[in-house]
This record gives structure tokens, sequence and C-alpha cells, in this order.
């Protein structure tokens, strides 16, 4: 780093005292957009480093919520209003336990230059809690959902702020949160959340989005070596809506995608992964990848293990932040992985992405591979204002033409600033260029 970029980063640091997943993601986008930052004195002129990692607004609030037995519990709930320099926020709502301060912030930070490749004309934000909706009921998923919108409510709107799911966050509490919102705010303001249920007022594809689009850039990345999706072996990490969707994509293009994981271990399934069984198990049983090797007569279920030991030719973690490390990396490359790409958002530690830039193999950033959710949940938004609903090869098109945009747009900007073929440093300066020249028309605010 610069002196310049450093003083910002050290003062975030003083600033946002034990955050480490934001100021890992922070740091991630200051070293890449060095050479960006040395080029544009107006940037640093207008401080636009310093006001663009700091979100324009923090809500922190309590959810006190009963279970089905009457006792009273209380979480907290987040919305973190990023930067809305590009339109208005836009972000997922993440229901687990290991929801933090720190985690919502390093989310919302990604969503802010995510969003901006999208061309979609919407800002940056995040949000959620630390409950957990696994083993609850879907009356005690109800009560919190509606105990979570009763706060966050007075802080969103169509042309505010516009949260989907994330983790812990589908269908079922999509539906909670906007039957709240509509008896609160009393209006029907359908594109107020996104994710919402195909017969009132959700598109087609909002469901296989992250997943089909994370699949076509890979597929993007191999076709500038020459290369294909078929036939090549896929390690998958997660088992949820983008694990899924990403296997299905995957294997309509020829490949076999062969693992899945969740918390409580990984599955090799060595005859490929059974899409339909998967999102039975997952989808409607709600159980757990056991469930599923259990049905399968060659699958392997290794408790408490992750994907990355299973040989393949490409590697897409969909589960979760920094679930690859370095030591993951020189595995996947040793048993001959040849590219990865982040379904999730972070999934790499800092040492895993610099293992696999050492490496020479493809490796692309999820602000970029994963942006292919909110893209088509803006596709929702537009087709909520127009009081529509699009068919499905039309969302798909549009969803496919995103992401290549994409695509073509981090190797151009890379090759600009003379890091050719660098997806990470690419998609930083792209993203960020978009935010602070907005910012710049803008004034200070």
């Amino acid at each position: 780093m610069d002196k310049y970029i450093e003083d910002v980063y050290n003062e975030s640091l003083r600033r946002n005292p034990i955050q480490p997943e934001f100021q890992q993601a922070v740091r991630e986008v200051l070293e890449s957009v060095e050479p960006l930052l040395a080029a544009r004195k107006d940037y640093r002129d207008a401080a636009i480093l310093a006001r663009i990692i700091e979100p324009e607004r923090q809500i922190m609030f309590r959810v006190a919520w009963e279970d089905d037995q009457n006792n009273v519990h209380v979480n907290r709930g987040y919305r973190i209003q990023f930067n809305s320099a590009l339109g208005q926020y836009k972000g997922g709502l993440r229901f687990h336990q290991s929801v933090t301060l720190s985690v919502v912030k390093f989310l919302g930070f990604e969503q802010i230059f995510k969003n901006a490749l999208t061309g979609q004309g919407i800002g940056g934000g995040k949000g959620g809690s630390d409950f957990d909706p696994h083993g609850k009921s879907d009356n005690e998923v109800m009560r919190f959902c509606q105990a979570f919108m009763t706060e966050l409510s007075r802080h969103i709107g169509a042309d505010v702020d516009v949260p989907a799911g994330d983790i812990g966050v589908g269908a079922r509490e999509i539906g909670y949160l906007f039957g709240q919102y509509k008896r609160l705010a009393n209006r029907n303001e359908a594109g107020v959340l996104t994710g919402k249920g195909l017969n009132w007022g959700g598109s087609l594809v909002r469901t296989q989005a992250t997943g089909y689009g994370l699949v076509t850039f890979a597929q993007a990345m191999l076709g500038e070596k020459g290369e294909d999706m078929d036939g090549k072996k896929v390690i998958v990490s997660g088992s949820g809506n983008v694990a899924t969707y990403a296997i299905e994509k995957a294997h309509a293009l020829g490949a076999q995608a062969i693992s899945i994981s969740d918390s409580s271990g990984a599955v090799y399934d060595p005859d490929g992964i059974d899409v339909e069984l998967l999102k039975q198990v997952k989808e409607v049983e709600r159980g757990r990848v056991s469930d599923y090797a259990a049905r399968r007569p060659n699958a392997q279920f290794r408790a408490g293990e992750h994907v990355w030991s299973i040989a393949g030719d490409i590697a897409l973690p969909c589960a979760t932040q920094n679930e690859m490390n370095e030591a993951d990396v020189a595995t996947l490359v040793n048993n001959g992985v040849k590219l990865i790409a982040e379904g999730a958002n972070m999934p790499l530690t800092p040492d895993a992405i610099e293992a696999a830039q050492r490496s020479h193999i493809l490796y692309a950033p999820g602000k970029a591979a994963n942006a292919g959710g909110v893209a088509t949940s803006a596709l929702e938004m537009q087709q909520n204002a127009g009081m529509a609903q699009w068919a499905f090869e039309k969302v798909e098109d549009r969803l496919r033409a995103i992401m290549l945009d994409i695509h073509r747009e981090c190797l151009e900007t890379a090759d600009e600033y003379g890091k050719p073929g660098d997806y990470m440093v690419g998609a930083n300066i792209a993203g960020f260029r978009k935010v602070a020249d907005a910012m710049l028309d803008q004034g200070v605010i």
C-alpha cells in the first residue's frame, strides 16, 4: 500500500476495532485499487476512499419473539445501508448464528461493488440477524420474521432500500417478512423485497440466478483458455440455493459436480450429485447432506470434513466466508484444479487468494462471479415497477448477458491497469470507479 491508502486503512482499523471480516474485505479492495487512485487525484481530493468505507447508515436493533412453548428469546437485528450513490440500497438478509456487525458490514461493503458491476443502478447494503431458523417450526420463524420486520420496516422501501434473501432467508422467510411489511405500511409495495413467491410479485430465475450466473462466469473464464465446462469434474461446497443451482447448470453444460457440504460435513458422490434428490432433501425436507448420502449407494459422507481434498478440475466454494485457506488451495492445485470461482461472499482467505494467484490458476472473486443473484433481483424490481412478469427465457437471457458483460469488464479493466487476467483487480477497480464517479458527481454528502 502507498502511504495515503495505508493511512485510510489504519484509520478504519482504529474506528472499527474487532471487526476482522469487515477489515479483510476493506483491505482487499484498497490494495486492488491502488493503481486507480494513483491516476485519479480527484478521488483523493474528494476523500472518496475514506467516504466509501464508511457506511451511510448503520442500524442495529433488538428482536424479541416467543417460541412455541411461550418462551421469550432476544436476538439482534442489523441493516447496514452502505452506499446509495448508484441507487437505492440493495442486498440480502442473513439469518444465522454467526451474524455479527463485522459480518454484515463486510457483506454490505462487498455488495457496493458487486451491485455496481451489474450495471443495474443499485447501491449496496446488507442486513440480518443472529437468529438461526434451522430446527424452528414455521410458526416460530413467522413470529421472528414479524418481529424483525416491525423494526426494519421503518428503514426500507422500494425507492429507499430493497432487501432480499441470503443464508437462512428463503422463500418462506421472505413471505413472512413481506406480509408483516404490508400490514405495517398499509400498502402492497411489491418492490420493497425481492426473492418473492412467483404468484405474488417474484421473478422467474431468481431462485437459480446466483448458481446459474456463477457457472456462466466460470464458463466464460474457461473460454479465455479455449476450454469449456464439458467433461469437467466440479467440486462444490455448500448445499443451499447457490450450490444446488450451480450444480444444475454445470450438469447442463456437460460437467459433473461430485460434492456438496454443510456444517456437519462433506459428501463425495463419484456418480455425480443427484440434483433432484438434493432439492428434495434441502428444499422440501430441510435435511442435512448426510440424509442425501444415505440415499445414494456410492456416496460417502465425511463428518466434520470439507470438500477440498476431493480431486477435480474446477472448485466452486458456495458455502460461507473464509471456508477455503492456503492449504486447501495447495491441495486443490495438486489434485488438478485449474479454476476457482467464488459462489459465496469472500470464501477464500487472503492467504488462499495469494496462493491461487501464485499457482497461476484462474481465480474469480465473488463480487464478480456471484453477482447473478442481485442482478436478477434488480430484474425483479424492474418487473414489479412495470406490473409484469417476464418469461423464464427472457430473464435467463438477461442474466447471461449481464454475467458476460461483467466478465468482459473485469478483463478489460485489468488490462487497462497493467494486471492482465487478474479478475480480482479488474472487478475491484471497475466497481469502485463506477461508485466513485457517482459520488464525485453528487458532491460531499
